[in-house]
């Protein structure tokens, strides 16, 4: 399992910090349309490479990220918090979707902004993962990490990388760092983001 941890004070750099960290001026659920693309590189079981496509409809709310971070805040079970904090995403409005050339869409449930210093902005965006028929009658561990966390860094012209986190567990440790934790396998790299005009 690999583990990111995120100190407390330094949420607002991270990817996660635009995810569950301090509100962001000026982003709300207004109605925007933006899509990108993005070329995948998945390094686990030897390398693979994908175009993966990408449309944010809307804005999350600082509530609802209020609502999220509350969960990982008050509920101190790491296994209890991924359960509510699962069932809080799924149960908020659709965000937009990713998907991939031989997969159906899946619904994003939370997309957040941030600009950055040099102009551009950083995207995070997060969802429940799919779960496949064998892994949801089986019940293998990786039931545990049930988050799909994308963070993209675009310049001035929308263009950049980032980063796919695909089986992932959040939880807030003992010294209130944030921590993501993947189950044994490295993020899967996005180059050559480019918006779609």
């Amino acid at each position: 399992m690999r583990a990111l941890i995120v100190p407390k004070l330094t949420l607002a750099a991270l990817a996660v910090s635009a995810a569950l960290g301090a509100p962001a001026p000026g982003v709300s659920a207004q109605n925007v349309r933006e899509d990108f693309t993005a070329f995948a590189i998945n390094m686990n079981s030897g390398p693979r490479t994908a175009t993966v496509d990408f449309r944010i409809e809307r804005w999350s709310t600082d509530e609802e990220r209020q609502a999220l971070l509350s969960i990982l805040i008050e509920e101190k079970d790491r296994y209890r918090a991924n359960q509510a904090l699962l069932k809080a995403l799924q149960k908020m409005p659709k965000a937009g979707f990713i998907r991939t050339p031989d997969r159906l869409a899946w619904d994003l449930r939370y997309a957040r902004q941030h600009p950055m210093e040099d102009g551009g902005r950083q995207l995070v965006l997060a969802t429940d993962r799919p779960i496949g028929f064998w892994e949801a009658r089986n019940q293998p561990r990786t039931m545990d990490y049930p988050f799909t966390i994308l963070e993209v860094r675009l310049n001035k012209e929308d263009k950049g990388e980032g980063k796919m986190l695909a089986g992932t567990q959040i939880y807030i440790d003992k010294n209130k760092n944030l921590v993501l934790e993947n189950y044994g396998q490295q993020p899967v790299r996005l180059n050559e983001i480019r918006k779609l005009k």
